[in-house]
């Protein structure tokens, strides 16, 4: 249902507030390099330091800028189920496409609580759904049975799964319902994870290179491997840089310095450090994506 190259797409901020026109700004850039969907209010849009009402705000944008151009997967989870399905709902009603609802956090539910948590989100709400397994995040990792067994709920369409685990990956596709979709949620494994059935990304790094991210996923599915191959060895210096601090500090610190957002975060995230910012820098002078 979802494939291709995703973004993840950054909340600007301009004075503590969303930067609307910034914001809108960087969803045109993004669909007119070919990117297949967008992503707000995911981990990379600081969906945990948003208020309800920014939130709210940055879905309703989003919607409204692409226009039906890409589909638009909002992000819509939570640590609380109530809070994940009011989230969830209100995508629905803004018009996105799907909902992707990151496994709670913090609270480190078991895989019954899992199951739970995401049976109750899917009989409240009549919209695609997407699971998000990032253990480094949220300190749960989603179980592969656990991943079967949501496959079976009609509204659960997929999985953005970033563990890392290319074997779970391959169980995955192997043992989820047909049309279920796989997507990586690791910049360096997105060719891998294509190659283990996946059927596309969400990605941090095409927010400064969508094009790039674009390009893969039209070769890959073009069955020119080779090419495909090579645009993933091309951006391996990208990838790693986009993670040599928390996300989204290093890809939000990358967008200033293409001057297509300001360098503002909300806190605990705060600006990169010196020695970082250089070796960012000269990563994407690299690239071509400053002078």
């Amino acid at each position: 249902m979802f494939s291709g190259a995703i973004v993840a797409i950054v909340t600007p901020f301009r004075d503590g507030k969303i930067d609307e026109k910034a914001f809108r700004d960087l969803i045109n850039f993004q669909i007119e390099a070919g990117v297949s969907g967008i992503v707000p209010c995911g981990t990379t849009g600081e969906s945990a330091t948003l208020t309800h009402q920014e939130h709210e705000r940055v879905i309703d944008i989003c919607v409204a800028e692409v226009g039906r151009r890409v589909p638009v997967i909002a992000g819509t989870g939570s640590n609380s189920t109530a809070e994940a399905i009011r989230l969830t709902r209100h995508a629905k009603e803004a018009g996105a496409d799907a909902a992707l609802l990151i496994t709670p956090y913090y609270n480190k539910p078991t895989q019954k609580g899992l199951f739970e948590h995401y049976a109750a989100v899917a009989a409240a709400c009549d919209i695609p759904q997407i699971l998000y397994n990032v253990p480094g995040r949220t300190g749960v990792n989603m179980g592969v049975e656990t991943i079967i067994r949501l496959s079976e709920i009609d509204v659960i369409v997929g999985i953005k799964e970033a563990s890392g685990d290319l074997v779970k990956c391959s169980y995955v596709v192997r043992d989820t319902r047909d049309g279920f979709c796989l997507l990586s949620g690791e910049d360096a494994l997105n060719l891998p994870i294509l190659c283990a059935g996946g059927t596309g990304a969400v990605s941090v790094t095409a927010n400064v290179v969508p094009g790039k991210l674009a390009a893969l996923m039209k070769a890959w599915f073009a069955g020119d491997i080779r090419a495909a191959q090579q645009i993933h060895f091309e951006l391996l210096e990208m990838n790693d840089a986009m993670f040599i601090e928390t996300n989204p500090i290093p890809v939000k610190t990358a967008l200033a310095l293409m001057g297509k957002i300001r360098e503002e975060f909300k806190l605990p995230l705060c600006t990169m450090s010196g020695a970082n910012r250089e070796k960012l820098a000269r990563t994407l002078a690299k690239y071509g994506c400053i002078g």
